[in-house]
């Protein structure tokens, strides 16, 4: 009974893990609007104001959202709910996600609808990987994400030769589609996400459907970590684990 108890006290304290160091609202939405500050002007801790003039609320005031509800139907809010642990990190605890819960109507505004010519007129052509792969990407101008993925691009080239080989041939970018199990538009409808080599990832439906998810990673850590400091947050720090995804979200990874 009492290694029972003991296991129970881990796994809680695994899940509360993402929660420990809290910010109020007022402290998320600063981040956030220090994050995409060519977008954002302000906030007033119930709404946030687009250089634009557009107010958007950043609440729905549905509390206690279940972990589906908040994959289908996050607010601004609820999108960083869960802190993103950047550099080394433990496999992820159950349904703990940073990252995944994201407001639709907030991220088509920054970048576009992929249905219509919104997100295809600001697409810009980069070279990924110059020295080893050098073929042509289109990803957005937004954000400065095509820039920076540059750079990425640069710092991943300069790796040893079996470490870069995990970033080529890359298996997309600009792809305007739902993900499988939210029906909500994924960052690749916006172009500012990139998945890697096929050959050496791992994706939490490929494990097949049990109770847990076995968490299998393959992508080296050199790459995550240069990813992470241009601003992109990385798949294999989901307990769905996507581990080719990384996609830009800057406002997660503010120390």
């Amino acid at each position: 009974m009492a290694a029972r108890g003991t296991a129970c006290i881990v796994a809680l304290l695994a899940l509360l893990t993402p929660f420990a160091h809290a910010q109020s609202k007022s402290e998320l939405l600063d981040r956030l609007v220090r994050a995409y500050p060519d977008a954002l002007s302000g906030h007033d801790d119930t709404t946030i104001t687009w250089r634009d003039g557009t107010v958007m609320p950043v609440d729905d005031g549905v509390a206690g959202k279940p972990f589906d509800q908040m994959l289908r139907n996050a607010s601004i809010l609820d999108q960083m709910r869960q802190s993103y642990p950047s550099g080394p990190a433990a496999p992820p605890a159950p349904n703990v996600d940073p990252g995944r819960f994201r407001n639709e109507a907030f991220f088509k505004k920054m970048y576009g609808d992929c249905h219509t010519a919104e997100v295809r007129r600001n697409l810009v052509t980069i070279t990924w990987l110059p020295r080893s792969w050098g073929k042509p990407v289109q990803v957005t101008r937004v954000n400065g994400v095509a820039e920076r993925l540059k750079q990425v691009s640069a710092e991943i080239d300069a790796l040893d030769p079996a470490l870069r080989a995990a970033a080529f041939p890359i298996a997309g970018v600009l792809s305007c589609r739902a993900v499988a199990d939210t029906g909500r538009m994924s960052m690749h409808g916006y172009a500012a996400a990139i998945d890697l080599n096929l050959k050496v990832s791992d994706y939490w439906l490929w494990a097949g459907k049990g109770k847990t998810i076995p968490y299998k990673n393959r992508m080296p850590r050199e790459i995550v970590d240069i990813f992470e400091r241009h601003g992109f947050i990385w798949g294999g720090k989901w307990y769905h684990y996507d581990t080719m995804h990384f996609e830009y979200r800057p406002e997660l990874l503010e120390k």
